[in-house]
C-alpha cells in the first residue's frame, strides 16, 4: 500500500468512526468495571486505552494542526497530572477529584470560547452547533467555578461553612442565570460582539461561584457529584456542536452516572437536590452554641483506655468497624486492617459499617479501606449493616459523626431529622475514637456519645487504633 493511499485511508471517515466505536465501547466496559473495587482498577484501564484511541482518532481528523502547540499541551498536561495524582494523599482525594473535574469543565467553556472566536460569533453556523455550543459554555464554566470553590472549601483555604448574601442570594442567582442566558440567546440570535460570550462565560462563573459558597461542608459529597454531572453534560453538549459521537457518549455517562449518584447521596441525607443547591446546611465541623441532639443523657460522658477497649472486644462475637472522616485524617485505615485481622485470628467476626455520605466524596470510605487491602465483602452498606447492629457485641466508631447520631431518628428539632443513619446506637456496647468532642459537619451535638453504653477513647484515631490492636495481642 503506497503512502498516500495509507494515509487516505487512515483519514478516511469510516475509519475515524469504527475507532469512536471502539473508544466508546471500552468506555462503557470501563465504566461497568467500576461497580466493585474488584474490578475498578481493570475498568479504569480499559476506560483510559479507550480515550487514547479516541485522541488518536481525533488527531487523524482533517484540519488538526499546529501540532507544535498540541504536543505542548500534552506535555504541560502530564507534567502536572500525573505526579499530581500519584502523590495526593487519600485524605486530600476529595479536594483532587472536585480539581480535576473543574478542570474538565473549565476545557469545555475555553473550547467554546475558541470556537466562537474562530468562526467570528458563529457566522453562518447552524443552531445545532450554536445551542449546544453556548449550552456547552454556560454548564462548563459553572462546573469549573464551582469545582474551585468546593475545592477550596475542602482543603480548608475557604470556610467550610456557608458563605452568602441571605435572602438575597437566590434572586442574585437567578438574575445571574437569567444575564448567562440572556447573552445566550442573542448570540444565536445573531449576536457576534466577543463581549457578549464574555458575558456569558462571567455571568456563568459567578453563578458557579455564588451556587457553591453557601453550601456548606456537610453537602460537599453531594456537590461534588453534581458538579461532576454538569462536566459531564458540558462535554456532551460540546460534542453535540462538534458532532463528535466519542465526546458525546462520554460526556452522558459521566453526566447521567453523576445524576443517579447525585439522586442517591441526596436520599441518603434525606435531602432534596433544590434544598442543597439553596445552601446554608453545614457548619464546617465547630463546635455550636446551642446545638441541639445532647438528648436526655447530656453532660455525660464516659472515657475509656486502650487496654480496656481491646478487653471489650477480645470477648466479643462480632465487631463492627464504623469509619468516618476522622479515620481519613488520622490515615488510620491500615491500622484498623491491623486491628481487623487481630480480631479475626480470635475467631471473632469483623464487619465494616459504611454511610453513603461518610467522608468528604462519595465512596470515600471503600477508596480508604480498599487502598488498606479491607476484603470486600466484609464493606456492608448502611442498608445491609443496620440490621446487624442489635446482634453487635462491640461497635467502633472511628472519626463518624453526623451519620451515627440517633436524634436523626428521635429528635425532630434536629437539623439532622429523618436522615438516614448507622444504627450504631442498637449494639450492646459502642467505642467512639475521637480527639475532641468537637461537633461533625451539621454542627450539632451527638446523642451517641452521651448514651451510658458509649465509651470514648480520646486522642489520634491510628495511634488508638495501634494502642488496641497492641492491647490485643498482649491478652
Amino acid at each position: 500500500m503506497s503512502t498516500p493511499l495509507a494515509a487516505s485511508w487512515v483519514q478516511d471517515p469510516d475509519t475515524i468512526s469504527i475507532l469512536y466505536l471502539i473508544a466508546v465501547s471500552m468506555f462503557v466496559y470501563g465504566l461497568m468495571g467500576l461497580r466493585g473495587p474488584r474490578t475498578a482498577v481493570r475498568g479504569n484501564r480499559v476506560a483510559a486505552v479507550g480515550m487514547a484511541i479516541a485522541v488518536v482518532a481525533t488527531f487523524l481528523l482533517e484540519g488538526m494542526g499546529n501540532w507544535a502547540l498540541i504536543a505542548a499541551g500534552l506535555v504541560v498536561g502530564t507534567v502536572i497530572g500525573v505526579p499530581a495524582a500519584r502523590q495526593v494523599k487519600m485524605t486530600a482525594m476529595p479536594q483532587m477529584v472536585a480539581l480535576f473535574n473543574g478542570v474538565g469543565g473549565g476545557a469545555v467553556a475555553l473550547i467554546a470560547w475558541a470556537e466562537f472566536i474562530e468562526t467570528s460569533g458563529y457566522e453562518g453556523l447552524e443552531l445545532t452547533f450554536v445551542i449546544p455550543s453556548l449550552l456547552a459554555a454556560i454548564i462548563g464554566s459553572i462546573s469549573f467555578w464551582g469545582s474551585l470553590i468546593a475545592f477550596g472549601k475542602l482543603q480548608e483555604v475557604l470556610p467550610g461553612r456557608p458563605i452568602g448574601a441571605g435572602t438575597m442570594q437566590q434572586p442574585l442567582n437567578l438574575l445571574l442565570l437569567l444575564v448567562a442566558a440572556g447573552a445566550a440567546v442573542w448570540i444565536a440570535a445573531g449576536g457576534d460582539a466577543w463581549w457578549l460570550m464574555v458575558l456569558v462565560l462571567v455571568a456563568a462563573a459567578l453563578l458557579g461561584l455564588f451556587v457553591v459558597l453557601p453550601i456548606g461542608g456537610a453537602d460537599m459529597p453531594v456537590v461534588i457529584s453534581l458538579l461532576n454531572a454538569f462536566t459531564g453534560l458540558s462535554a456532551a453538549a460540546m460534542g453535540l456542536a462538534l458532532s463528535n459521537s466519542a465526546l458525546i457518549v462520554a460526556g452522558m455517562l459521566v453526566g447521567a452516572s453523576g445524576t443517579i449518584l447525585t439522586r442517591l447521596m441526596a436520599d441518603a441525607m434525606n435531602r432534596s437536590i433544590p434544598s442543597i443547591v439553596a445552601g446554608g446546611f453545614g457548619g464546617g465541623g465547630g463546635a455550636v452554641a446551642g446545638a441541639v441532639g445532647a438528648g436526655e443523657h447530656a453532660g455525660t460522658v464516659r472515657s475509656t483506655s486502650a487496654a480496656d477497649a481491646a478487653i471489650q472486644m477480645a470477648y466479643a462475637q462480632q465487631v463492627v468497624v464504623v469509619p468516618g472522616y476522622g479515620m481519613a485524617v488520622a490515615q488510620a485505615q491500615h491500622a484498623v486492617r491491623e486491628m481487623a485481622d487481630e480480631l479475626e485470628r480470635r475467631g471473632i467476626d469483623v464487619k465494616y459499617a459504611i454511610h453513603p455520605v461518610a467522608g468528604r466524596m462519595p465512596g470515600h470510605m471503600n477508596v480508604l479501606l480498599a487502598e488498606a487491602d479491607v476484603p470486600y465483602e466484609q464493606l456492608k452498606e448502611m442498608d445491609e449493616i443496620n440490621g446487624e447492629f442489635p446482634r453487635t457485641d462491640v461497635a467502633i466508631v472511628i472519626g463518624a459523626n453526623d451519620v451515627t447520631n440517633p436524634a436523626a431518628n428521635t429528635n425532630p428539632q434536629s437539623p439532622i431529622y429523618g436522615m438516614p443513619i448507622l444504627n450504631v446506637n442498637e449494639a450492646r456496647a459502642v467505642i467512639v475514637l475521637k480527639r475532641s468532642m468537637n461537633t461533625g459537619f451539621a454542627g450539632i451535638d451527638n446523642e451517641l456519645y452521651y448514651d451510658p453504653k458509649t465509651a470514648m477513647l480520646f486522642g489520634d484515631a491510628k495511634g488508638s487504633v495501634a494502642e488496641i490492636t497492641s492491647e490485643l495481642a498482649a491478652l
